[in-house]
């Protein structure tokens, strides 16, 4: 009867023991993971997703959250001949992705309480036809 006891709780243990060495492994790799992601996202840069447009020198980046005045620089203008292609109206907003710098600082031109300076340009495509909700004056 000992033996039989004595058995079992070996066997027991070495079983606890195999899931216990599988769970360290996973930890480990979620880890790694982790520091991988981190290592961007350390970059000061903001990922930003919303509805741009760019009309007579002045650029807007509307997300589901804040409006966003966009500073003037070559970047933005990559991010407007790129949105000049689903564009059929010069005040028609584009959904872009962008991963930009966030600044509340004043300035002389942008009065938006939020500006963004875009740095990487992600994805830019046309906006849904019903997300499109502008009004058009005379004919």
């Amino acid at each position: 009867m000992k033996k039989i006891l004595f058995i079992s709780l070996f066997l027991t243990a070495i079983i606890s023991c195999k899931n216990e060495t599988k769970s360290e492994q996973k930890e480990v790799e979620t880890e790694v993971e982790s520091n991988e992601r981190t290592a961007k996202q350390n970059d000061g840069l903001t990922l930003l997703k919303g509805q741009f447009v760019y009309y007579d020198g002045a650029a807007v980046l509307q997300t589901h959250a804040e409006i966003y005045g966009v500073l003037l620089t070559d970047k933005l203008e990559v991010l407007n001949e790129k949105a000049q292609v689903f564009k059929k109206e010069p005040t028609d907003m584009v959904e872009v992705e962008i991963r930009g710098k966030i600044t509340n600082e004043k300035h002389d031109e942008i009065l938006w309480e939020n500006k963004v300076e875009v740095v990487e340009i992600l994805n830019v495509q046309p906006t849904p036809k019903e997300d499109n909700k502008t009004i058009k004056l005379g004919s």
